[in-house]
């Protein structure tokens, strides 16, 4: 075999391409050096070893494509969102009448999400789907707290924060409302679900993904 490899090409063939011929010492001396830029990691008596074995297969690499890593976008700060005054409503806004339209599409959206709130469905599956529903634009009422002058509050949620709902009442007042030690009670055709403001302290986004127990305890 290495013979056959190394031996002069006939002139016949080394006429046309232009070739010039060469000497076995010079050949094998090109073979060599081409093997070893083709299977730089390999040494000279592995490669001597493959010739006088089997046919060689030449190497490919392949040079690695750096990933780019994409910049994700960064929102707005807590502090910027404050001297932005983005969740601010401004006090000609403070209108309960304002805000009838969205208790009516809350309610609309409820119905849809409970799939008619019929009386034949059990209760717990509606209070599992509210407590994970959102509730901008529901009416809710503070039915127990640990402050008195919380309870009694009434009116629909404009928005909901990890730890306070902020309520517009009929009276045109914005209450701040804290979840903590406080029960809210919610009436959706003559369906009512109590809230336990201490185990709901979470953002609207977060709820959705949230177990929640309907068996527990029920302290403020």
């Amino acid at each position: 075999m290495e013979g056959s490899l190394y031996r002069r090409l006939p002139p016949e063939e080394t006429g046309e391409p232009r070739l010039q011929p060469q000497g076995s010492e010079e050949a094998k001396a090109f073979v060599n050096a081409f093997l070893k830029r083709s299977m730089p990691k390999m040494k000279d008596e592995a490669i001597q070893d493959i010739l006088t074995r089997k046919a060689v297969v030449l190497e490919h690499y392949s040079k690695k494509k750096t990933k780019q890593k994409k910049k994700k976008t960064k929102g707005f700060t807590a502090k910027q969102r404050r001297e932005m005054r983005l969740f601010e409503i401004e006090p000609e806004q403070q209108r309960y009448a304002i805000f009838l339209p969205l208790h009516e599409l809350w309610k609309q959206y409820i119905r849809d999400l409970c799939h008619g709130l019929k009386p034949d469905v059990q209760p717990h599956v509606i209070q599992g789907k509210l407590l994970k529903a959102d509730l901008h634009g529901a009416m809710v009422t503070v039915t127990k707290s640990k402050c008195p002058s919380y309870v009694g509050i009434t009116g629909i949620i404009l928005q909901e924060f990890k730890h306070v709902f902020k309520i517009i009442t009929k009276e045109d007042k914005l209450k701040v409302v804290p979840k903590l030690n406080n029960v809210f009670s919610l009436e959706i055709d003559g369906f009512i679900s109590y809230i336990y403001g201490s185990k709901f302290q979470l953002r609207a986004s977060e709820r959705s993904a949230k177990k929640f127990k309907l068996k527990g305890t029920i302290d403020l």
